[in-house]
């Protein structure tokens, strides 16, 4: 559904993306790994064209989205659902009106209409009559089904996830992740993972990307990413403080190493 050409990126001398080439198949599960600062958000971000690349392309549904006018973008974000890393619920609305939003604005529904699928929504996530609650009254990983509800409203094609386990205790996360692959199966979406969460992202994955300062240095499965030989892979997915990766980016010569590209 997506793929990517030669993407080049960088703020001032530090590059955030460095020839990247990768490919986001349709009805899949895709996860971008990498610590932070490796540049997963801001891949992502070029990839639904809040941010310009500096050169490379990125195809969706054989449209290139660099070269897209903000008409073109918005048009094509509608068949795009987010699920942001801090749910982005708007405080002053409840529930309901949260997940309504995006069919108030980009649809011509009535509000019976609009009612029926909310509630089919919030029982795929597993919230069914929350409509009236606010989002201040909500867990985090009761706000975070809430996002996915809204996230999923408008029947996207490809869904994006950011950090979706990120500050959930490892119960909630475990019903994040089942959802991903449940609503990734039910729905046949295609699903993209941003995560800096090794556990979670070899559980749901098909596929796994892992950035390393703007270079992409793994992908595969996670069966071969388990039994990948490259040291920096290895180190990542291990935990493990000693190794190619600096414990701290102030780190003075890997900063110059970094910057020399």
């Amino acid at each position: 559904m997506i793929t990517i050409t030669n993407l080049n990126h960088s703020y001032g001398k530090i590059a955030t993306a460095k020839n990247v080439s990768c490919n986001f198949e349709t009805n899949k599960i895709t996860v971008i790994l990498g610590g932070s600062g490796s540049g997963k958000s801001t891949l992502l971000k070029q990839i639904v064209g809040l941010q310009k690349a500096d050169s490379g392309s990125i195809e969706f549904n054989g449209q290139d989205v660099t070269r897209l006018s903000k008409r073109a973008l918005y048009e094509m974000r509608k068949e795009m659902g987010m699920l942001f890393q801090g749910s982005a619920l708007f405080n002053s609305f409840n529930i309901f009106d949260n997940i309504a939003f995006p069919l108030r604005q980009h649809r011509s529904l009535s509000e019976k209409v609009i009612k029926t699928l909310i509630k089919i929504k919030l029982e795929m996530v597993g919230l069914r009559g929350t409509e009236l609650l606010m989002p201040s009254q909500l867990s985090g990983g009761m706000t975070k089904r809430v996002g996915l509800a809204r996230a999923i409203i408008m029947d996207p094609k490809i869904v994006f996830y950011d950090e979706p386990t990120s500050g959930l205790d490892p119960i909630s996360a475990g019903v994040i992740n089942k959802l991903i692959l449940d609503l990734n199966r039910k729905l046949g979406v295609t699903s993209v993972v941003v995560s800096h969460d090794i556990e979670s992202a070899l559980l749901i994955a098909d596929k796994v990307i892992i950035l390393f300062y703007g270079e992409i240095i793994a992908t595969g499965t996670p069966e071969e990413i388990r039994e990948s030989t490259d040291p920096k892979v290895i180190q990542f997915i291990t935990g493990s403080p000693d190794g190619p990766i600096p414990f701290s980016v102030s780190d003075k010569k890997f900063i110059a190493d970094l910057m020399e590209g």
